[in-house]
């Protein structure tokens, strides 16, 4: 339901997916021409399709979870997948700045933390829907 602590982290989840639409995750004081990632000086998900896809992906699934309710099974699965497809496309990100010539002018922005703050509501979410399942089961004993 709506009410559930589990639906608050997912909501918190989607939240910082798709506020990686609108912010930095690095920035360099000035544009580098040879630069794939900082060319605008700005490294967004924007930069790399595999990023825009990623992201997309993970904020459908945490918002799909939350309405998923009554399938606390699929919901807890939705949100470990989730939380690969986060790790993999952050990584993925850290290759692509760590592997760019201004990776070393690049300063981190706030969009950094985000993709960590995902995994950690993801796995709140997760871990809660295991605890309610778990009620669940137990009071189905006792009747």
């Amino acid at each position: 339901m709506i009410q559930r602590i589990q639906s608050i982290f997912l909501a918190l989840a989607a939240l910082c997916t798709f506020g990686l639409f609108a912010t930095d995750v690095a920035e360099t004081a000035a544009p580098v021409a040879d630069s794939p990632v900082f060319a605008d000086a700005h490294f967004t998900l924007f930069d790399s399709p595999i990023l825009i896809g990623g992201v997309a992906a993970v904020g459908a699934l945490t918002l799909a979870a939350i309405f998923l309710y009554t399938n606390r099974r699929l919901q807890k699965i939705l949100c470990n997948v989730a939380i690969l497809i986060t790790v993999a496309y952050a990584a993925y990100g850290v290759l692509l700045w760590y592997t760019d010539r201004a990776a070393a002018q690049a300063e981190p922005e706030f969009g950094l933390a985000l993709p960590i703050l995902t995994i950690v509501f993801a796995a709140f979410a997760a871990r809660y829907i295991h605890k309610d399942e778990k009620l669940v089961r137990s009071a189905d004993r006792l009747r």
